[in-house]
């Protein structure tokens, strides 16, 4: 009888798990259907750290999907969705931020820390090289200590 009433109680209790939410989006054709799968997957979720909607179990990450079926399902392009994104959620709703003035040093800035480390890099071999080479007094020097170990 206690095996019983567990096993009732494990069903009780995991029922609601086995009764995931998933939301049915159904499509007119495959080509609504993967321009839904593409922009769900290229759109971040604002509340999510670095996910996209597609993956986010968030209640704004179903909130913007909603929105986005909704857009594809009335024709929108794939970029008149984005920028209506944006213009609600910002830049970080997308993983690949536009080009602007207010973004360009996200774009440039790796480049030129790599040049200038490559220049760094380039100056303290040039100094290096520099320092090795040896005075006249020193080569004179050294000339004396190896003629004076040979005898």
């Amino acid at each position: 009888m206690r095996a019983f009433l567990a096993s009732v109680l494990l069903v009780l209790v995991l029922l609601p798990l086995a009764h995931a939410q998933i939301t049915p989006y159904p499509f007119e054709n495959d080509q609504q259907r993967q321009q839904f799968q593409r922009l769900t997957e290229q759109l971040r979720c604002p509340k999510c750290q670095n996910q996209n909607i597609a993956d986010s179990h968030a209640g704004i990450a179903k909130d913007l999907r909603d929105k986005t079926y909704e857009m594809v399902m009335a024709g929108r392009s794939d970029e008149e969705i984005v920028d209506y994104m944006v213009a609600r959620y910002g830049q970080f709703v997308t993983y690949k931020p536009q080009l602007t003035a207010s973004t360009s040093i996200l774009w440039w800035a790796p480049a030129l820390v790599i040049l200038i480390g490559l220049g760094v890099m380039i100056s303290l071999a040039r100094r290096r090289r520099q320092n090795l080479s040896l005075s006249e007094e020193e080569r004179q020097r050294l000339q004396q200590l190896e003629g004076g170990k040979d005898d």
